[in-house]
Order: structure tokens, then C-alpha cells, then sequence
């Protein structure tokens, strides 16, 4: 422990502080948009979002480093690729929903693939695994500046649209039929979800983003009364995660992406059969 406090202090050591600093802000972002994904039951949309992140950094690795394409790089593509099919699964979610899950399963799957030609035909090595399972401790400065920026938006649109997200969150129908318009509200909510899903592929991969995206605001659900409870718990528990998860990598020397998932599966099974113990004794 003393260790990783002077590695933390250390000034000619700024990767891990960066680290720290990016899990902890990025836990607004993962437990505020990881409560509506939850609430409104489409954690499988944002699998396939996350996929098709890898086609977008394979594009902008291509890019930058065959094409000579220097302000196009990995994180521009990612966000690029995210966005897009956000709008793509919003679209066939409204006017095609008996192909919904057809076109999920082929983004998901296009997206993986594209990314991986993409990074085959880019010169030199580029190791696909940072990119699947997540390596926080690579962050940079302007990937915390990035978290910031996402910050500032998640809370400011969620803050306006606090009550209408809510509204397709839970009747979305019934918003409808009262004049809502639900159609660019939900597409709303999906390019949020891409942009933290974008941010959620440095820290613990684009295998395990639906993990960290639910598994926080799912915890949270068990001491929550209502959806702004979830969410502030939601934040503190992914930022205990992230937090827990990066001291154990540091002293056991592991991987922290999926560390950080371990720690927040095992929290939530012992609260999931905490639950079930404690109904047992009450009867």
C-alpha cells in the first residue's frame, strides 16, 4: 500500500494518476447513462455500439498511420463509429423492429470484423488487445480532457431532459400518445450511450463494456428508491470499482480492465445473495 502511495505522489510518474483521475470522473458519465440503459432494458444496443467502436479505431489507425491522415486518429474514429450506429439502431429500432435483432447481430459482428482488417493492413504493430480488454493506465492528457468534455454534456443534457428521458424510460408509449417526441429523445439517449461507451473501451475494453456500463447502476438498484438515487449511486459505486480495481492490478501486477470487472461481478453477486439470505431469515 505504501507503494502504490508514493507511485501515486511520485511527479515523474503521471500515467497513473491520469489513470486515477480518468476512472474517477468517467464513473459520472457510466453511472448516469449505465442507470437509463439499465431502466430502459437496452444494454444489448449498446453491445453492439461498443463493437462497432473497433471498426472506427481500426479506420482511424489506418488512417493516421498508412494515410498520413494526422488529425483522424483512433479516438476520432471510435466516437465517429459509435454515433453512427447509434443512428443506425435507432432508425431500424423505430421503422423495422421485426429486423431489430437481425441488424444488432450483423453490427455487432461487421463492426468487430472491419476493425480487425483495418488494424491488419496498418503498417508497423498494433496490438488488438488494448483495444478489447481496456488498459486504463494508457490514458493520456487529452483523454482526461476528453471526460471532462463528456462530463459537461451528460450532465448538462440530462439535466435538461431529466424528466422526458425518464418518460421513455418507462412508458415510452404512453409519452407518445401524450405529445412527446420520443423518436429524437431515444436517438438522444443512444449517442450519449455511444460517447460513454467510446470512453468506457480505454478503461476496460470493448469485450467488457457492458459490465461496467450495468453492473454499477445494477448494484445500485438494490438500495435505490427512485432513478436519481440509482444514478448518484450508480457514479459512487463504478468510481469504487475503478478505484479498488486499479489498487489490486498495481499490488497484485494484473491487468486492471478486468480486475475492475471481477471486483464489481463480485459485489453485486454478494448483494444479490445477501438479498436472498436476508428474505430467508425475515420468514
Amino acid at each position: 500500500m505504501s507503494e502504490l502511495w508514493s507511485v501515486l505522489f511520485d511527479p515523474n510518474i503521471c500515467f497513473f494518476r491520469y489513470a486515477l483521475l480518468t476512472g474517477i470522473f468517467a464513473s459520472l458519465p457510466f453511472g448516469i447513462i449505465g442507470t437509463l440503459v439499465v431502466v430502459r432494458r437496452i444494454s444489448y444496443i449498446a453491445g453492439a455500439i461498443s463493437h462497432c467502436v473497433l471498426g472506427g479505431i481500426g479506420l482511424g489507425l489506418y488512417l493516421e498511420k498508412a494515410v498520413g491522415v494526422s488529425w483522424f486518429g483512433p479516438l476520432q474514429g471510435a466516437v465517429v463509429a459509435s454515433l453512427l450506429a447509434a443512428v443506425v439502431l435507432a432508425l431500424v429500432s423505430r421503422h423495422a423492429r421485426q429486423r431489430e435483432d437481425s441488424v444488432i447481430g450483423a453490427l455487432w459482428a461487421v463492426g468487430m470484423a472491419t476493425g480487425l482488417l483495418f488494424i491488419a493492413k496498418t503498417p508497423g504493430y498494433v496490438d488488438p488487445m488494448s483495444y478489447l480488454f481496456g488498459n486504463i493506465l494508457l490514458v493520456s492528457k487529452s483523454d482526461f480532457i476528453f471526460v471532462l468534455i463528456l462530463d459537461v454534456v451528460v450532465l448538462g443534457l440530462v439535466g435538461v431532459f431529466y424528466h422526458k428521458f425518464l418518460a421513455i424510460c418507462f412508458d415510452e408509449e404512453f409519452s407518445r400518445l401524450r405529445g412527446l417526441r420520443t423518436g429524437w429523445l431515444y436517438l438522444l439517449l443512444l449517442c450519449l450511450t455511444a460517447l460513454t461507451i467510446v470512453l468506457l473501451v480505454r478503461v476496460v475494453g470493448i469485450v467488457m463494456v457492458i459490465a461496467l456500463l450495468t453492473l454499477p447502476a445494477a448494484v445500485a438498484g438494490n438500495f435505490s428508491s427512485n432513478i436519481l438515487q440509482m444514478m448518484l449511486l450508480a457514479v459512487l459505486f463504478c468510481a469504487g470499482f475503478v478505484v479498488a480495481g486499479l489498487g489490486v492490478s498495481f499490488t497484485l501486477d494484473l491487468p486492471s480492465g478486468p480486475i475492475i470487472i471481477v471486483i464489481a461481478a463480485m459485489v453485486y453477486l454478494l448483494i444479490l445473495v445477501g438479498g436472498k439470505v436476508a428474505k430467508v431469515f425475515k420468514k
